[in-house]
């Protein structure tokens, strides 16, 4: 099949072919006949696998077939920014030779630039959900003739809190729109969603069974927690690395891990939601040129990430949120590539494996860690291939040098041991540490119990604080009809974490009282403009 059997305008299957694609991927060729028919539709596919053509070619050959001009008559929403553009450059060039304006819609940008070119006439609007509530609240936007609206992304949209304002937005639409919802996972609040806002739609899902790409080698490796590190030192060695990432819990603990790379050898980067959109482009830019190896990310801070180019993705932390793991292996194996997916699984996270697997639909094979044994072979594998190389330039001024430490009775052997001795010290390579067999939670009760230890404070209580977290006081309450479920939309949205990281929420009259992951609280205070209706509030440390 290409994309002239897709029954596409010629326009659109010339420029798509002068783009270098020949054919359509599996979402593509299911979802873009469904969508010209002017059917609604859900497409499920993973990261990478061309959802963007999948609607935008669609998209536009109904705009092209409209003689409307000037008015917004489509709309395309994505979890961030970075996705935004992304997705805006793609339909520019999709539709080029079709005279269709795109405008993308984010924070960051200043208002009177878009709404200036909002002025102007754009046919495709490509924005963020909370940028673009901010504009319909100033009434510098007019939803009424869209035609056709995209959910890009949906489940990222709804861990990040924008629930309330994806409603806000449909409502603001005319109900004969066309509506096409992609996402990776398809959760309950998705569905919802769908049945209320699209009529009668077709679903196709190219994740039947696995639900991560079939060519992505995945495995787990069981080590505790505090040999992670040396762990994924030993994997670095012995896997042919091109390009990384690496998914922890924590913003400080890619700092952290980022510098403990840096210093074992490896070029890597922290990537966090604390850079400036600058910054973050810069980082990224480094990383496509192959100028940093490892990027180091949170799964807040890798949302929107357009990389290609990634051979393994390092899970040094599992997610919490099952559903994460589905994106995070999403990073790799794209475009029709291969991957691998490498979990460190500490030994109480084996419930959580467990659950992964059962979600995914297939095994994650327990692996043996790389020996020092292997390491050093795979170094010596690597330094032997170096001076294969380095014998065919060698120099004449080479050649006597070892002449002339021939002449003086060294061994030939020795001489070359001895060279090999200083490439390695040239390399600056990492000495291996001894990695401790894992301790499973039965091993670690018996030699608590061999070993007494004094008498600990009373342990909190479930109803108490859970640790590492840190209770915020929001200034609203029930006499503003706060909920829990705006606490969590509001605070992810505004503060840009994951809904799912909060803790206890507890609503009094006038205040709400909320437990965030300490690694957030410093963000979530910050933040000036909590939105519970018509209440804007702000947030203090309890």
């Amino acid at each position: 099949m290409t994309f002239s059997d897709l029954d596409l305008r010629p326009e659109l299957a010339e420029t798509v072919a002068a783009l270098g694609y020949e054919a359509p991927s599996p979402i593509q060729a299911e979802l873009i006949p469904v969508l010209l028919s002017g059917r609604d539709a859900i497409g499920q596919a993973r990261t990478g696998t061309g959802k963007t053509a999948a609607f935008s070619l669609p998209l536009l050959q109904t705009l092209a077939a409209s003689e409307t001009r000037g008015t917004v008559r489509a709309l395309v929403l994505c979890p961030t920014r970075e996705l935004a553009v992304q997705v805006s450059s793609a339909m520019f060039q999709y539709g080029r030779a079709l005279d269709i304006r795109t405008l993308p819609i984010y924070g960051g940008q200043p208002y009177h630039k878009q709404t200036r070119r909002l002025e102007q006439g754009v046919d495709i609007v490509v924005a963020t959900p909370g940028r673009l509530i901010d504009l319909m609240d100033r009434g510098a936007v007019d939803l009424s003739g869209v035609e056709f609206v995209v959910l890009d992304e949906a489940d990222e949209m709804l861990s990040m809190g924008f629930a309330d304002d994806l409603e806000a937005i449909l409502g603001a639409t005319p109900e004969a729109r066309q509506t096409a919802l992609l996402s990776a996972t398809l959760p309950p609040r998705i569905k919802q969603i769908a049945s209320t806002y699209l009529r009668n739609p077709e679903t196709i899902s190219t994740t039947d069974g696995d639900k991560t790409a079939s060519d992505v080698e995945q495995r787990g490796y069981v080590v505790n927690h505090r040999d992670k590190l040396q762990a994924m030192l030993r994997l670095l060695e012995t896997e042919d690395v091109q390009s990384a990432l690496a998914f922890v819990k924590t913003r400080a603990a890619t700092t952290s891990l980022a510098d403990d790379l840096n210093r074992a050898g490896y070029r890597a980067e922290p990537i966090s939601g604390e850079l400036s959109q600058a910054q973050r482009t810069d980082v990224l830019r480094r990383f496509r040129n192959g100028d940093v190896t490892i990027l180091v990310g949170t799964d807040v801070a890798a949302r929107g990430l357009d990389v290609d180019h990634v051979s393994h993705v390092f899970n040094v932390d599992l997610p919490i949120d099952i559903e994460a793991y589905v994106h995070r292996v999403g990073r790799t194996g794209r475009a029709g590539r291969s991957g691998t997916a490498l979990s460190l699984v500490a030994p109480n996270e084996s419930g959580l494996i467990q659950r992964i697997q059962r979600y995914i639909k297939r095994e994650i094979p327990p692996t043996p860690l790389p020996t020092i044994e292997e390491v050093e072979a795979a170094r010596s594998a690597r330094l032997a291939d170096r001076m294969r190389e380095a014998m065919e330039d060698a120099t004449d001024a080479d050649r006597r040098l070892v002449t002339e430490l021939v002449s003086e009775g060294i061994d030939p052997m020795t001489i070359a041991a001895a060279a090999l001795s200083l490439a390695r010290e040239d390399r600056g390579e990492t000495p291996l540490a001894e990695i401790h067999p894992p301790r499973s939670r039965q091993h670690r009760r018996e030699s608590r119990n061999d070993h007494p230890r004094p008498s600990r404070p009373h342990r909190q209580s479930s109803g108490e604080r859970e640790a590492g977290m840190v209770s915020v006081a929001i200034t609203a309450g029930k006499r503003n009809g706060v909920q829990p479920r705006h606490v969590v939309a509001s605070v992810a949205h505004t503060a840009g974490i994951p809904g799912n990281a909060l803790g206890k929420i507890t609503i009094t009259q006038n205040t709400t009282f909320v437990d965030v992951p300490a690694e957030f609280v410093d963000r979530v205070v910050a933040q000036d403009a909590y939105k519970f209706g018509s209440r804007r509030a702000t947030a203090e440390r309890a």
